[in-house]
């Protein structure tokens, strides 16, 4: 990071080639088309080349890039929104709608699941379990603490496994006990 705000096309090659499908997947993971992907995926890049030189070179750069993502994110949500409120439907059209690629098995099912969460949680859960995030980098990237961030995950986790028939959580069985 530090080469590419020194102007090293280079190092700006291999910040693309590296961090674009752990950012893809990240929005993806927020229940975006794949097309919206795409578009956020390049606004990120974007908004990350007009703001390079507020970097600072020693900090850890993927919370610095995740909260950016996080802001295109939420600023397209919001967009979305306005959009919505203000435009009305057209009528449908009479030609069929092409299938969409495939995706990988389970990929709809974990979609599903997710969906139920939270938008904090759902937020959390993908960026600590698609994207590999340390609990210190997504609570920078969240701008939380390390123990809101905690708290959101164990809770989508408890849900989650609520939802799939699992075991209940160790808590509740403890205090089934007493």
């Amino acid at each position: 990071m530090s080469r590419y705000q020194e102007g090293d096309p280079g190092a700006a090659c291999a910040l693309v080639t590296r961090l674009s499908p752990q950012l893809y997947r990240f929005f993806l993971s927020q229940f975006v088309s794949r097309a919206h992907a795409d578009d956020l995926l390049q606004e990120t890049w974007m908004r990350i080349h007009e703001a390079r030189h507020t970097y600072r070179p020693g900090e850890p750069v993927l919370p610095w890039f995740y909260a950016i993502a996080r802001h295109i994110r939420v600023d397209h949500y919001r967009k979305a929104q306005r959009r919505a409120t203000r435009e009305l439907p057209m009528e449908e059209s009479a030609e069929p709608v092409q299938p969409a690629a495939a995706d990988p098995p389970g990929h709809s099912d974990l979609e599903t699941l997710l969906a139920t969460l939270p938008e904090s949680q759902r937020e959390v859960v993908a960026l600590l379990k698609v994207s590999g995030m340390s609990l210190e980098e997504v609570a920078r990237a969240t701008s939380s603490s390390v123990g809101a961030v905690k708290q959101k995950a164990h809770r989508a986790y408890e849900k989650l496994r609520q939802l799939l028939g699992g075991a209940e959580a160790p808590a509740s069985r403890k205090g089934a006990a007493s």
